[in-house]
């Protein structure tokens, strides 16, 4: 099977780049495989896992919002913040999923009900990646 690099970069570093079979992410329009060879295309990302297939393994990356750049040979994910499962805190991220919880039943502050629910998906999200 063919390969294409996939590179997640965030504003202060470069967080994975291989060369891949296949990668997964979930766009705002819906979830989107790529392969080498895919028509070029670019697109907002959610706050969801990316996953990176290479032959039998798969390794899944938080990402948090930002954009994916899908060229012929090429996936470049240019995200606001992204983790590799193994860098992450489960605690402290199962600790954080509780703290938006709360806040969500809490006041209805449209501003701190908005930041509760982005905090809700970004720790569900370290803690699908974590794989815990």
């Amino acid at each position: 099977m063919s390969t294409l690099r996939l590179e997640i970069v965030t504003p202060e570093r470069k967080v994975y780049e291989e060369d891949v079979n296949i990668v997964i992410a979930k766009g705002v329009s819906g979830e989107l495989g790529v392969q080498a060879g895919h028509v070029p295309l670019v697109t907002p990302l959610k706050i969801a896992p990316v996953r990176a297939k290479k032959g039998n393994s798969e390794e899944l990356i938080a990402v948090h919002g930002g954009f994916m750049e899908v060229r012929t040979d090429k996936v470049v994910i240019l995200a606001e913040a992204a983790e590799r499962g193994a860098d992450i805190d489960v605690s402290r991220a199962l600790q954080a999923k509780e703290r938006a919880e709360q806040r969500l039943t809490g006041k209805r502050d449209e501003v701190d009900h908005r930041r509760a629910e982005l905090a809700l998906q970004r720790a569900v999200t370290r803690i699908q990646t974590s794989g815990k």
